[in-house]
């Protein structure tokens, strides 16, 4: 594999793992009031041969509920309880910030990879 396929497959393993990213962080948002939701967590896997990057284990996050006294709940318990969820929207908007600058960089790379590479067909070819 040349060096600009190589760096082409690199940029689009980036696109993916941040796209999949993105989607997690919008289910987590999406399901902020959702009794009972643990947010998810998404890892990555890097190839060391190649050095893509794949989208690793999904995990849920273990942290405490947070619980909510709202006597008319329909899942309140006797003392007016629920537990509600454990996603943080600040931390979700890090995230979905993080990832989309992260997708970014990886696009950048590949618009820059492709202008390289037509640069060096055209001086190939003069």
């Amino acid at each position: 594999m040349n060096d600009f396929s190589s760096a082409l497959s690199i940029a689009s393993s980036g696109l993916k793992a941040q796209s999949a990213r993105l989607r997690h962080v919008s289910e987590n948002i999406a399901n902020a009031d959702t009794p009972g939701y643990h947010r998810k967590i998404v890892s990555f896997d890097l190839s060391r041969d190649t050095g893509e990057v794949t989208l690793g284990r999904l995990s849920l996050d273990q942290s405490q509920l947070r619980e909510i006294y709202d006597p008319s709940h329909p899942l309140a318990d006797a003392k007016g309880n629920y537990d509600s969820s454990n996603v943080d929207l600040i931390i979700e908007i890090a995230d979905a910030r993080e990832a989309q600058r992260s997708y970014e960089a990886n696009l950048k790379m590949l618009d820059q990879t492709r202008q390289m590479s037509s640069s060096l067909i055209e001086l190939l070819r003069r």
